[in-house]
């Protein structure tokens, strides 16, 4: 007979987190649900109603978990760039994985399209401060090259293969683009990106 232990506050969300994460990614948004998430954990649907109120506010705790992840990630490698060591196509593969084969676009559109539109607020707000804090005070246009990028990441993320496929263009065509309007925005801003 096994005896299952009890686990702490935080290691019972750190667990229901990566929980949804995995389940975001194999089988889309809309399997992301507490009864789900409570049978991957081995926990009960009480336990999770506890901890996150309800299904909306499971998507939100994931919509945060994944932003503060993965902002955190693409904000090492904007500051690689920066010191020589990392590219600016890794920052755009970065950003769209995030988006694309991490489940971020799916998780967005599934959340816009349920009327859940504040879960999205944590994502906005950590790259609006992964950007203040890579780049200090004087952001403002890297806001405009921000929005670009994160725009080009979620469209791909949803219809990018088949755009790209209808237009007879190769998969990687809009992270190419991206990687050029970041390449032409770090030489106006007289910083010199790491190549490839």
């Amino acid at each position: 007979m096994s005896i299952r232990r009890r686990l702490t506050q935080e290691e019972s969300r750190t667990a229901a987190m990566e929980a949804a994460r995995s389940l975001l990614i194999e089988a889309g948004p809309q399997a992301v649900t507490l009864k789900a998430v409570a049978a991957r954990i081995g926990r009960t649907h009480a336990n999770l109603l506890h901890h996150f109120g309800s299904a909306s506010g499971l998507q939100k705790a994931l919509a945060e978990h994944l932003a503060g992840t993965i902002c955190a990630t693409i904000g090492e490698a904007v500051i690689a760039t920066r010191t020589g060591v990392g590219s600016l196509r890794r920052v755009v593969d970065l950003t769209f994985d995030a988006f694309g084969r991490e489940g971020g676009g799916a998780l967005a559109s599934w959340m816009l399209l349920s009327g859940n539109e504040d879960a999205l607020d944590p994502i906005v707000e950590a790259i609006h401060d992964m950007i203040d804090e890579v780049h200090g005070h004087d952001v403002e246009p890297m806001h405009e090259v921000t929005l670009t990028l994160v725009l080009m990441a979620l469209g791909d993320a949803l219809m990018g293969e088949a755009l790209s496929a209808s237009l007879g263009l190769p998969a990687s065509a809009a992270r190419d683009q991206a990687e050029k309007m970041l390449v032409e925005a770090a030489e106006r801003a007289g910083i010199v990106p790491a190549k490839g």
